[in-house]
Protein backbone atom coordinates (compact mmCIF):
# COMPACT_ATOMS: atom_id res chain seq x y z
CA UNK A 1 0.00 0.00 0.00
CA UNK A 2 1.13 3.45 -0.85
CA UNK A 3 2.27 5.81 2.42
CA UNK A 4 -0.25 7.94 1.34
CA UNK A 5 -3.15 5.70 1.24
CA UNK A 6 -1.45 4.47 4.75
CA UNK A 7 -1.51 7.68 6.18
CA UNK A 8 -5.23 8.56 5.05
CA UNK A 9 -6.72 5.46 6.42
CA UNK A 10 -5.54 6.07 9.75
CA UNK A 11 -8.07 8.53 11.60
CA UNK A 12 -5.81 9.41 14.40
CA UNK A 13 -3.21 10.84 11.87
CA UNK A 14 -5.63 12.69 9.83
CA UNK A 15 -6.95 14.20 12.36
CA UNK A 16 -4.02 15.38 13.63
CA UNK A 17 -2.56 16.68 10.24
CA UNK A 18 -5.82 18.49 9.78
CA UNK A 19 -5.00 20.12 13.44
CA UNK A 20 -1.88 20.58 12.16
CA UNK A 21 -2.91 22.59 9.09
CA UNK A 22 -5.35 24.74 10.35
CA UNK A 23 -2.43 26.27 11.90
CA UNK A 24 -1.27 27.68 8.59
CA UNK A 25 2.12 27.16 9.81
CA UNK A 26 4.69 27.78 6.72
CA UNK A 27 6.51 24.80 5.55
CA UNK A 28 4.80 22.65 8.32
CA UNK A 29 4.63 18.82 8.48
CA UNK A 30 4.15 16.00 10.74
CA UNK A 31 7.67 13.80 10.36
CA UNK A 32 9.40 10.97 12.31
CA UNK A 33 7.65 8.61 14.06
CA UNK A 34 3.98 10.14 13.10
CA UNK A 35 5.25 8.31 9.54
CA UNK A 36 7.80 5.93 10.35
CA UNK A 37 5.51 4.03 12.66
CA UNK A 38 2.44 3.77 10.67
CA UNK A 39 4.70 2.50 7.98
CA UNK A 40 6.57 -0.48 9.83
CA UNK A 41 3.04 -1.59 11.71
CA UNK A 42 1.46 -1.72 8.44
CA UNK A 43 4.85 -3.63 6.92
CA UNK A 44 4.04 -6.16 10.36
CA UNK A 45 0.18 -6.52 9.51
CA UNK A 46 -0.84 -4.64 12.35
CA UNK A 47 -3.95 -2.16 11.85
CA UNK A 48 -3.32 1.52 13.03
CA UNK A 49 -1.94 2.68 16.60
CA UNK A 50 -0.78 5.92 17.62
CA UNK A 51 3.18 6.63 17.24
CA UNK A 52 4.69 5.75 20.52
CA UNK A 53 6.48 9.33 21.88
CA UNK A 54 5.78 12.74 20.53
CA UNK A 55 4.33 13.95 17.61
CA UNK A 56 7.24 16.40 15.82
CA UNK A 57 5.58 18.94 14.37
CA UNK A 58 8.63 20.70 11.70
CA UNK A 59 8.08 24.05 10.42
CA UNK A 60 10.42 26.60 8.77
CA UNK A 61 9.93 30.63 10.16
CA UNK A 62 13.13 32.33 8.96
CA UNK A 63 12.50 35.55 10.78
CA UNK A 64 13.95 35.47 14.01
CA UNK A 65 13.08 31.76 15.33
CA UNK A 66 12.90 31.65 18.74
CA UNK A 67 12.49 28.33 21.09
CA UNK A 68 9.36 30.39 22.79
CA UNK A 69 7.49 30.89 19.56
CA UNK A 70 7.22 27.04 19.56
CA UNK A 71 6.10 26.32 22.76
CA UNK A 72 3.32 28.81 22.16
CA UNK A 73 2.75 26.62 19.24
CA UNK A 74 2.39 23.74 20.96
CA UNK A 75 0.10 25.16 23.36
CA UNK A 76 -2.28 26.11 20.69
CA UNK A 77 -2.38 22.74 19.65
CA UNK A 78 -3.03 21.36 22.86
CA UNK A 79 -5.88 23.20 22.88
CA UNK A 80 -7.07 22.66 19.71
CA UNK A 81 -6.04 18.26 20.49
CA UNK A 82 -5.95 17.76 23.97
CA UNK A 83 -4.33 14.09 25.03
CA UNK A 84 -1.44 14.43 21.87
CA UNK A 85 2.20 15.25 23.61
CA UNK A 86 3.03 17.57 20.83
CA UNK A 87 7.10 18.64 19.83
CA UNK A 88 7.30 21.39 17.43
CA UNK A 89 10.41 23.26 16.38
CA UNK A 90 10.81 25.72 13.67
CA UNK A 91 13.79 24.13 11.99
CA UNK A 92 15.17 27.37 10.82
CA UNK A 93 17.05 27.44 14.11
CA UNK A 94 18.14 23.56 14.35
CA UNK A 95 21.24 23.81 12.52
CA UNK A 96 23.11 25.95 15.24
CA UNK A 97 21.96 22.84 17.63
CA UNK A 98 23.71 20.33 15.30
CA UNK A 99 26.19 22.84 14.05
CA UNK A 100 25.38 22.78 10.75
CA UNK A 101 25.35 25.56 7.94
CA UNK A 102 22.12 27.16 8.12
CA UNK A 103 19.07 24.65 6.76
CA UNK A 104 17.37 26.66 3.52
CA UNK A 105 14.07 25.03 4.43
CA UNK A 106 12.44 21.87 6.25
CA UNK A 107 13.70 19.24 3.72
CA UNK A 108 16.98 20.77 4.09
CA UNK A 109 16.75 20.05 7.68
CA UNK A 110 15.65 16.75 7.41
CA UNK A 111 18.16 16.03 5.00
CA UNK A 112 20.52 16.11 8.41
CA UNK A 113 18.24 13.59 10.50
CA UNK A 114 19.42 10.64 12.06
CA UNK A 115 18.09 8.41 9.76
CA UNK A 116 16.05 7.67 6.48
CA UNK A 117 13.25 6.36 7.49
CA UNK A 118 12.54 8.84 10.41
CA UNK A 119 13.15 11.97 7.68
CA UNK A 120 9.85 11.72 6.13
CA UNK A 121 6.78 13.56 7.07
CA UNK A 122 3.24 14.37 5.95
CA UNK A 123 0.98 17.28 6.20
CA UNK A 124 -2.76 17.24 4.58
CA UNK A 125 -2.75 20.30 1.24
CA UNK A 126 -6.71 20.68 1.99
CA UNK A 127 -7.22 18.07 -0.28
CA UNK A 128 -5.33 14.91 0.42
CA UNK A 129 -1.73 13.86 2.57
CA UNK A 130 0.85 15.46 0.81
CA UNK A 131 4.31 13.47 1.95
CA UNK A 132 7.97 14.87 1.78
CA UNK A 133 10.80 12.36 1.70
CA UNK A 134 14.42 14.41 1.26
CA UNK A 135 16.17 10.78 1.42
CA UNK A 136 13.74 9.23 -0.32
CA UNK A 137 10.90 6.55 0.82
CA UNK A 138 12.80 3.50 0.13
CA UNK A 139 14.20 2.76 3.48
CA UNK A 140 11.12 3.51 5.17
CA UNK A 141 9.02 0.86 3.03
CA UNK A 142 11.57 -1.05 2.96
CA UNK A 143 11.76 -1.42 6.62
CA UNK A 144 15.66 -0.63 6.87
CA UNK A 145 17.48 1.22 9.26
CA UNK A 146 20.06 3.03 7.75
CA UNK A 147 22.15 6.27 9.37
CA UNK A 148 21.55 9.21 7.14
CA UNK A 149 24.26 10.80 5.49
CA UNK A 150 24.81 13.11 8.25
CA UNK A 151 25.31 10.97 10.99
CA UNK A 152 28.30 8.18 10.10
CA UNK A 153 32.04 8.04 11.80
CA UNK A 154 31.23 9.77 15.09
CA UNK A 155 28.03 10.54 14.92
CA UNK A 156 26.86 6.69 14.09
CA UNK A 157 27.06 5.95 18.01
CA UNK A 158 24.24 8.27 17.79
CA UNK A 159 21.63 5.76 15.76
CA UNK A 160 23.24 3.03 17.54
CA UNK A 161 21.86 4.53 20.47
CA UNK A 162 18.43 5.53 19.41
CA UNK A 163 17.79 1.57 18.03
CA UNK A 164 18.58 0.31 21.45
CA UNK A 165 16.90 2.50 23.56
CA UNK A 166 14.25 2.47 21.15
CA UNK A 167 13.67 -1.07 20.76
CA UNK A 168 13.12 -0.93 17.32
CA UNK A 169 14.19 -4.50 16.44
CA UNK A 170 12.34 -5.72 19.02
CA UNK A 171 9.09 -4.30 18.02
CA UNK A 172 9.08 -4.88 14.28
CA UNK A 173 11.15 -8.12 14.15
CA UNK A 174 11.14 -7.46 10.06
CA UNK A 175 13.31 -4.97 9.97
CA UNK A 176 17.16 -5.15 9.33
CA UNK A 177 20.28 -2.39 9.42
CA UNK A 178 22.01 -1.28 6.42
CA UNK A 179 24.89 1.14 6.15
CA UNK A 180 24.97 4.85 6.19
CA UNK A 181 23.66 6.32 3.25
CA UNK A 182 26.15 8.17 1.04
CA UNK A 183 26.34 11.96 1.93
CA UNK A 184 24.77 13.30 -1.67
CA UNK A 185 26.54 16.24 -3.84
CA UNK A 186 24.92 19.54 -3.53
CA UNK A 187 23.33 18.93 -7.17
CA UNK A 188 21.79 15.74 -5.56
CA UNK A 189 19.59 18.34 -2.69
CA UNK A 190 16.24 17.70 -4.48
CA UNK A 191 13.47 16.75 -1.99
CA UNK A 192 11.05 14.15 -3.05
CA UNK A 193 7.43 15.75 -2.64
CA UNK A 194 4.64 13.30 -2.95
CA UNK A 195 1.60 15.87 -4.07
CA UNK A 196 -1.52 15.10 -5.55
CA UNK A 197 -0.98 12.59 -8.90
CA UNK A 198 2.62 11.54 -8.00
CA UNK A 199 2.70 8.07 -7.44
CA UNK A 200 3.86 7.07 -3.99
Amino acid sequence: MPLRAIIEADVWRMRLLRTVGALGLPDAWIGAGFVRDAAWDRMHGRPPAPCAGDVDVVWFGARAPLAGEDRAIEARLREALSGVDWSVTNQARMHGRNGDPPYRDTADAMRHWPETATAVAARWDGRRVAVLAPLGLEDLLGGVIRPGPRFTGEKLGIVESRIATKGWLARWPLLRRARPLADPAPTDLRPLRLTPGTLS
